[in-house]
């Protein structure tokens, strides 16, 4: 019983951290409705992946998480994918950016990375705020990514870890 109450306790408290990083509680929902119709009109999030990122039919799926990638202009939502080639993360919505004739364009904001350019994956937590986990995912070239407000931190992080020790 009380493994129980720690595991909702535990998935509760990724909930809170979740919705607490988007701007608004209203906005969050809205944002978490409009992705999950977007999952269920693709067909699944597989087919999501294998959309954005123009997978072959080697690579396999094989955990897909909501979270936040943290960037220099602060936490962008969306879609973290882990395969059994590479790591990839997607924006929920499209950014404005500008081109270079000055007309400005919206885009998924997407990072790749190939899990034989990963050095390691390791969690990491807020240390003003022990409950708020992350994920960090550091490469070869030692560049920092730094994913948070999973639902379930570890999950992601066994799968991350499994698919960069069979990449090896």
């Amino acid at each position: 019983m009380i493994k129980l109450g720690e595991s909702v306790d535990g998935f509760a408290q990724g909930i809170r951290e979740h919705v607490k990083l988007g701007p608004k509680l209203s906005e969050t929902v809205k944002g978490k409705l409009r992705l999950g119709a977007r999952i269920l009109q693709v067909g699944g999030v597989e087919k999501v992946f294998r959309q954005k990122f123009n997978i072959r039919d080697d690579e396999k799926l094989l955990k897909a998480s909501q979270c936040y990638l943290w960037t220099t202009a602060g936490p962008i939502a969306g879609l973290l994918f882990v395969s059994n080639k590479r790591v990839a993360f997607c924006s929920e919505r499209s950014i404005k950016l500008s081109s270079p004739t000055g007309k400005p364009l919206k885009a998924h904001y997407k990072v790749m990375i190939p899990l034989r350019k990963i050095k390691r994956a390791t969690e990491s937590e807020n240390a003003k705020k022990p409950t708020q986990k992350y994920v960090q995912i550091v490469t070869d070239d030692n560049f920092e990514f730094w994913f948070m407000g999973f639902i379930n931190h570890q999950r992601t992080l066994k799968y991350l870890q499994q698919a960069i020790h069979q990449a090896r």
